[in-house]
């Protein structure tokens, strides 16, 4: 004969093993991605991903970022090389520019490197720094080789020689509003202001204004390039 209070502490045990059994069959299941309820599982469906999904979101970074570099290089800056040797000895032939555009740039002053391009005189665009601006008045005694800007003579130490050459332009001259007067570095072999084909430049015709040597052309004398002279030209 079964005695009662056994038989109740067995049962006690069963039902504790099952519930056991039942809560980690229940964990094993749940792990797996099964909901168990009543017997019944339910499969949890899984989230497929689209056949070229990957190739689509990586065009499309790829054409942002197209979009993104087209926009900075057409209306914030420009990389432009300079041509030739009017702008020793600051600026070398070969040397390759950071530009600022004139959209964001136009308050040019005294000493400011900008590009200019004027098809009436050349097709390509010229490098040249700014002498005066509107309502100055320039005058140059070629004989000395001085400069000056509302009868005062410019300290130049940034130019290769002083100015003996005459191209034409009328002296004294004052510019009007909107209007720059340049001149390359290298004063004996530039095109610039002093040029009558040129003379003094409407700001329109200014493309930008330089800011950054980005990479360094060959010395004009020792033909190696300097890559100390990388750096901000403002």
């Amino acid at each position: 004969m079964i005695d009662p209070i056994k038989k109740s502490n067995s049962a006690l045990v069963m039902g504790t093993v099952f519930c056991y059994n039942l809560k980690l069959d229940f964990y094993v299941l749940t792990e797996m991605g099964r909901i168990g309820l009543g017997g019944v599982f339910v499969e949890e469906k899984e989230t497929k991903q689209l056949p070229g999904r990957d190739l689509y979101e990586w065009v499309q970074a790829l054409v942002t970022s197209v979009l993104i570099v087209v926009l900075v290089f057409t209306f914030v800056v420009r990389m432009i090389g300079v041509d030739g040797h009017s702008m020793l000895p600051t600026l070398q032939h070969d040397d390759r520019l950071l530009v600022v555009n004139s959209l964001l740039y136009d308050d040019y002053k005294y000493g400011d490197i900008v590009i200019v391009r004027k098809e009436t005189f050349l097709q390509d665009p010229i490098v040249k720094r700014v002498i005066a601006t509107s309502g100055q008045t320039v005058d140059i005694d070629f004989y000395n080789g001085i400069v000056y800007v509302d009868g005062n003579a410019l300290e130049e130490d940034y130019i290769n020689e002083p100015t003996y050459v005459a191209e034409g332009t009328e002296f004294p001259l004052t510019l009007k509003e909107g209007e720059i007067f340049v001149m390359g570095d290298n004063r004996n072999a530039s095109d610039d202001s002093r040029n009558y084909r040129l003379g003094p430049v409407d700001t329109r015709y200014v493309i930008g204004k330089v800011a950054f040597l980005l990479f360094p052309g060959p010395d004009s004398v020792t033909g190696k390039r300097d890559m100390k002279r990388i750096g901000v030209i403002w």
